[in-house]
């Protein structure tokens, strides 16, 4: 086991000499913080830890171990289970190894799993439990390079036997034990590891046609590694929070990657509902979410805050009302300090961040309501862009340079600029390999001189800051020949605690409608403290008093819009949508395309 000569290390040292792979950076990190936290788990309600060191040996048995199943340098093998410490051991053991990993998303159905597995030529697939193991064996006769199951979770497997399926502590001893004689083989493996060589795959969430597997190489996420610093504003040890799925590209660089450049300690909750509290109990330092997460923490407030005493909605109303200048708040006059003191120091408490450092939010439309409202309560959430074809990053918002509706400036090294249409192009060594076996998608995401065709249209300030205004097939076009971004409309929208997303429609019509999806939780809340009557989610969803409620929440989206944009009527999908649904991606947002097909009938009633 490696020791650490320093039991307290310092700040992250840049990267040694010849250290030009994340293998190498992994191996230099475990020895620099070889005592130091790295993970923490959370299981039966207790946080259970893992050092660097401890970390690095268990990678290292796991890269060992598929060695010895027979897998060779370039093989591919998959990773289907929600996050845990087992996901980070078998993704840097298998790129350590040279082995090309991948994610599949958990709420993935079994055609979807059997797609990424026969397009990847996947050798070894690990699930997590007997959820994803009956996924898996329904599928397994159509996947003709499928060698080996790996289970991680024996609960309710123990008389369970199949020469194609194992267990994951198995195959973690038996990579122990070989580390003792031949830890020198996964040493070599790292050193054979090249810029140029494929990491893993990310396959994308599948909006428009079937996912594709992006070829993600050591040199990209290096180039990203080195990017981090520059806006993290992380210290050694700083805590963060792992929740979102680790098959997005965004979650793998702040989980896996982030924390070799920074020495964050990542946390795994014990469920996806247990989140929340967690949060709380964690109180992280650095936060990455999407939209739809600030969102929920505001709705969170909002509701409480509805059904708190009056006083307190007094301090708070007003506290909200001051204005903020988040680049200079020693101006801030002392009352106007107290008072946000008392209305919003439990506040962040209650939200779990009172320790918050850096809150970043990317991966969709940010509603500028909702950087206002974080702003009141001392919180500078701030706007990053990337892609899965950039290796998750392109710009960010610097501390103290947030702009409502601006997603910051590049950073070193990646260049931006507009195509045909402002279709935003992007440049530099974050830019992926290409599609995995399709040279043809390849082609049209990259031009000969390496310019990503993003597909966005955007906006570049005369600072360089950039700004996305929607995805070019989304534009909406009306019958009068104007022409709308649709995110803008829908951003008011979800903006409301009450509603979860929404699809702006209009595209060759006279005006501008709406299918709102609703956030069950909050409404059912509402229902219940107005005794509406109602039997399941299709009856809440048609109760008048809901729609009244939802018809409020579109009049005050519409204050806010030009009268082109306004929404003139709206209809709700009266469906409890799941990831499991057509209609949603694996990370929940709504298929525009897909919706529109499928409630065709719906919207032609808002069209008479």
């Amino acid at each position: 086991m490696m020791r650490a000569p320093n039991p307290v290390p310092g700040p992250p040292s840049p990267p040694a000499a010849g250290v030009d792979t994340p293998p190498k950076l992994f191996r230099q990190r475990a020895r620099e913080w070889a005592e130091a936290p790295a993970l923490r788990a959370k299981r039966r309600g207790l946080w259970q830890g893992v050092s660097w060191a401890g970390y690095y040996e268990r990678a290292r048995a796991v890269g060992l171990g598929l060695a010895a199943l027979g897998l060779a340098r370039g093989d591919r093998l998959a990773v289907l289970a929600e996050n845990r410490p087992e996901w980070l051991y078998v993704d840097l053991g298998a790129q350590g190894m040279g082995f090309v990993g991948n994610g599949i998303y958990p709420t993935s159905s079994p055609e979807q799993v059997a797609h990424v597995l026969v397009d990847s030529g996947c050798a070894v697939l690990f699930v997590e439990n007997q959820e994803q193991l009956d996924k898996a064996l329904a599928v397994r006769g159509r996947c003709p390079a499928l060698r080996r199951i790996v289970v991680m979770e024996r609960e309710g497997l123990r008389h369970f036997r199949d020469a194609g399926v194992g267990f994951f502590d198995d195959l973690l001893e038996q990579g122990l034990a070989l580390a003792r004689t031949e830890a020198g083989r996964f040493d070599a493996a790292i050193d054979a590891g090249r810029p140029a060589d494929i990491a893993f795959l990310v396959y994308t969430s599948g909006t428009t046609g079937a996912p594709k597997g992006a070829m993600i190489t050591h040199a990209n996420v290096m180039a990203q590694i080195a990017q981090a610093p520059g806006y993290l504003g992380a210290s050694f040890g700083d805590r963060t929070l792992s929740f979102l799925p680790l098959c997005h590209i965004a979650e793998r660089m702040a989980s896996v990657f982030n924390p070799l450049a920074a020495g964050l300690l990542v946390h795994f909750p014990e469920s996806a509902g247990t989140v929340f509290n967690d949060l709380r109990e964690v109180e992280p330092q650095v936060v990455f979410a999407p939209p739809r997460f600030w969102e929920k923490l505001h709705s969170q407030v909002e509701l409480a805050m509805r059904d708190a005493v009056a006083p307190a909605r007094w301090v708070y109303e007003r506290a909200r009302a001051l204005p903020h200048d988040s680049t200079a708040p020693a101006t801030t006059p002392p009352m106007q300090r107290l008072l946000r003191s008392v209305a919003f120091h439990n506040i962040r408490r209650f939200l779990g961040l009172a320790r918050l450092k850096t809150a970043l939010t990317g991966a969709a439309p940010v509603p500028p309501e909702l950087v206002r409202w974080f702003q009141a309560l001392g919180i500078e959430l701030r706007e990053a862009f990337g892609m899965t074809e950039t290796c998750g990053f392109v710009t960010a918002t610097l501390a103290g340079r947030v702009r409502l509706g601006w997603c910051g400036v590049p950073g070193p090294g990646i260049q931006i600029r507009l195509g045909a249409e402002n279709e935003l192009l992007v440049r530099g060594p974050n830019v992926f390999a290409g599609y995995w076996g399709q040279p043809e998608k390849t082609a049209e995401a990259l031009d000969a001189e390496g310019w990503l065709h993003t597909g966005d249209c955007a906006e570049i300030s005369g600072e360089g800051e950039l700004a996305i205004r929607d995805r070019l097939k989304d534009i909406l076009i009306t019958s009068g020949g104007k022409n709308i971004t649709p995110s803008a409309i829908e951003n008011l929208l979800k903006f409301s605690p009450y509603i979860t997303d929404a699809v702006a429609v209009g595209d060759g019509r006279h005006y501008v409608t709406a299918l709102v999806m609703l956030d069950h939780e909050q409404v059912a809340r509402f229902a219940r403290d107005r005794q509406v009557p109602y039997t399941d989610y299709a009856s809440l969803a048609r109760a008048e008093a809901v729609v009244a409620l939802v018809r409020d929440e579109v009049e005050r989206a519409n204050a806010q819009l030009a009268r082109v944009e306004q929404v003139k009527d709206f209809r709700i999908i009266d469906t409890l949508l799941t990831a499991e649904d057509e209609e949603l991606t694996p990370t929940m947002k709504l298929k525009r395309r897909f919706v529109l097909r499928k409630y065709a009938d719906l919207i032609a009633t808002m069209y008479p």
